[in-house]
């Protein structure tokens, strides 16, 4: 239960504090309410960012931080204010003199606890407010306790902050804790049915009423009435508590954001679990609970318009999002080709029998997707196949609208600024219907649109177009403006998102690593002899994918996609095997090949042309000396002919893979490659030497 109540703030002004009842230590929830103050110049910077990280805390970590029996999270959120306006980093434990100064602090925590808890009139909150200035006289007798304690929390907080502290960018959502507590769920369920029980019982109390004030007009009868206006207390209390909990802990539509937000992170290779069931069967118990909410509120008799009108509220809320797009449709589309998409209902065995819902679905521009409030008037594109009737599946449980032979026909296209391409502009899908829900009187409009999609009209167009989706998808914060994204992100945001692209798309297991981060860092910001680190480096759209790299005729996407699309259909199980180098630079190639035997070799991605791959060996020079030379690249049409590994049994000037490894052994049977690679002796130089004697 959450409800507004007043204080005195350390300089007497009144002020305005939150109350919570948390029954299942949702703090992280709670605490998403914000306090008001009649003292705008006083500010609470710490604790308010501290309360917007809350939410992705585990219960665990806050109760650490704010020990429940000792300095509960409440207190910390009460006297934010009070506690962050004075001097608590000094305090330790060895400073005795310091003793007054902590004690001066104590009593004044109290005494503003029990302040606060007399202003309050509910009798739950005075009592537990009065339970921790209780509490707190546990530092009576070592008052530089409570001192240095209010200080490692100070501190904690800060760390916290600071750890997380990307102002650029919002971090990812941790999906898992964003999705549904079955427990909250069962016990509010439970809830709901002692108030019916309670109702129940009141009813049979009235009428065992009205039938003794039939023979009784005496004390009896007027027991029975005070009993029965117990009854009725406890039962409005209860009902309204309830009420109030289901609206507070109503996550739905924060678990579905959750659960789209890894749909579409998905893009870029991260892991995505797309099972809808449980949220499925969180979002019908909802639904119920809301329906014998909103019963008991007209079999209450007493009006309870705020009530009513949330309850409602929420109900259209669920209603609406539960509509998702369960099976995205390609984000890159080209015209006059046939796709598939399927969208599903989470309440679909609960949508009124009848009349078929159909679906629609029609393309929508960026500016259109901004100000969804209705049907798009102004037709964009024309969709061929456009409508799905949603369906029943009995045995999966699934109510769902399939499309299976949709089209684009035409494609009109906005305005573009500057060196702006036809790539670059975003559209989507919008899926809409009208919706009735059994138990509901009128119908309701649902819609959702699915993830952003690149239009094109020839497939040489579709390498600049992924460009955009990965782009969009590996950069885009929650909750954004339709499509917005940054125009730069720090090198580091960029390698994970080509780490995990590169490994989703080849399927393998073996990452990119340090040394192929730095080689690809130097690329992409031509700077070749940079030897420290890039991670915070911002890197522009316009390095991955407008602007061409020096003295080549691709762009750094291109090029890198390529090598992934080598690498997936022709190298996957010599990269996955540990057996290629990748991506390295020609003076790192010459570091650790230069003082290796005639014949060693290594494989490495061609970095001159889009989707090679190229050995690099040691021979012997004119002079008697050694050189390092690189066979021309093989391209995807000569793997086709004939493959890696036969190409290097051809060659026969080329006998070890680096460092010694003979390679007739390695190539008859790979799966000795492993055991020999990490049985590395200690005489080998590894690399994380040679990158040292690199960066020197």
């Amino acid at each position: 239960m959450v409800r507004a109540g007043g204080g005195l703030d350390a300089h007497g002004t009144p002020q305005r504090f939150v109350f919570f009842h948390v029954s299942n230590l949702r703090l992280a929830e709670a605490f998403k309410i914000k306090t008001k103050t009649i003292r705008p110049s006083l500010t609470m910077a710490q604790w308010t960012h501290m309360s917007q990280m809350l939410p992705h805390l585990t219960n665990e970590t806050i109760n650490n931080l704010y020990p429940p029996t000792a300095f509960p999270i409440e207190v910390r959120h009460f006297l934010a204010q009070w506690i962050e306006g004075q001097r608590w980093d000094d305090f330790a434990l060895e400073n005795v003199e310091q003793k007054n100064q902590a004690q001066a602090l104590l009593d004044q925590t109290i005494s503003m606890l029990q302040s606060i808890a007399q202003q309050t009139t509910n009798v739950v909150d005075k009592m537990k407010l009065m339970q921790f200035s209780k509490n707190m006289n546990i530092f009576q007798a070592q008052p530089l306790q409570f001192g240095v304690m209010v200080r490692d929390i100070l501190n904690q907080e800060r760390g916290l902050l600071d750890t997380s502290a990307q102002p650029q960018f919002q971090p990812f959502p941790n999906i898992e804790s964003s999705f549904p507590n079955m427990q909250d769920l069962d016990c509010l369920v439970l809830k709901v049915l002692e108030v019916q029980n309670i109702r129940q019982k009141m009813h049979q109390m009235q009428e065992e009423l009205n039938w003794e004030r039939q023979n009784y007009e005496s004390l009896q009868g007027r027991t029975h009435e005070e009993t029965g206006g117990r009854y009725f207390c406890v039962f409005v209390h209860d009902r309204r508590s309830i009420c109030v909990c289901w609206c507070n802990m109503f996550g739905c539509r924060l678990s579905l954001k959750a659960w789209r937000w890894g749909q579409h992170k998905a893009t870029i290779g991260l892991p995505f679990d797309d099972n809808l069931n449980t949220l499925q069967t969180w979002c019908e118990q909802l639904l119920g609970v809301n329906g014998k909410l909103r019963q008991e509120l007209v079999l209450l008799g007493e009006p309870m318009p705020e009530l009513q009108e949330r309850l409602g509220k929420l109900l259209q809320v669920l209603i609406q999002s539960s509509l998702l797009v369960d099976k995205q449709p390609p984000q890159v589309i080209k015209t006059q080709s046939k796709f598939s998409t399927t969208v599903r209902y989470l309440l679909g065995e609960k949508v009124a029998p009848g009349k078929p819902v159909l679906l629609k679905a029609q393309i929508i521009n960026e500016i259109q997707a901004r100000n969804l409030g209705g049907v798009p008037s102004d037709n964009v594109g024309e969709l061929i196949n456009n409508t799905a009737i949603l369906e029943h599946n009995t045995s999966s449980k699934s109510t769902c609208a399939t499309f299976r032979n949709m089209s684009i026909k035409k494609i009109k296209r906005a305005d573009r600024k500057g060196s702006e391409s036809v790539t670059e502009e975003k559209f989507a899908l919008l899926f809409s219907t009208e919706i009735t829900i059994t138990g509901c009187d009128t119908p309701y409009r649902i819609q959702m649109i699915s993830l952003p999609v690149v239009v094109i009209v020839h497939g040489s167009q579709d390498n600049n177009a992924l460009a955009t989706i990965i782009w969009d998808c590996a950069f885009s914060e929650p909750d954004r403006v339709p499509f917005l994204v940054p125009e730069r992100v720090p090198w580091r945001m960029m390698y994970s998102t080509l780490n995990s692209k590169f490994t989703s798309e080849v399927m393998t297991e073996h990452n990119l690593d340090q040394y192929n981060q730095h080689f690809l860092a130097q690329k992409i910001f031509d700077k070749p002899d940079f030897s420290d680190d890039f991670s915070n480096i911002l890197v522009s759209w316009a390095q991955f994918n407008k602007e061409v790299l020096p003295g080549r005729p691709f762009t750094f996407w291109q090029w890198f996609e390529g090598v992934m699309e080598l690498t997936k259909k022709h190298l996957k199980e010599y990269w996955s095997e540990g057996l290629i180098f990748g991506f390295i630079g020609k003076q790192h190639l010459h570091l650790i090949l230069k003082d290796r035997p005639n014949g060693t070799f290594l494989l490495r991605f061609s970095d001159s042309e889009i989707g090679g791959i190229t050995i690099a060996y040691v021979s012997a020079s004119e002079n008697g000396g050694q050189k390092i030379q690189n066979i021309q690249p093989f391209t995807k049409r000569d793997l086709e002919i004939r493959c890696l590994g036969d190409r290097i049994r051809d060659i026969s000037h080329i006998t070890y893979l680096y460092p010694d490894f003979p390679k007739h052994d390695l190539l008859n049977n790979l799966s000795i490659v492993c055991m020999c690679l990490s049985s590395r002796t200690d005489d080998d130089m590894d690399l994380e030497q040679i990158l040292q004697t690199f960066s020197t």
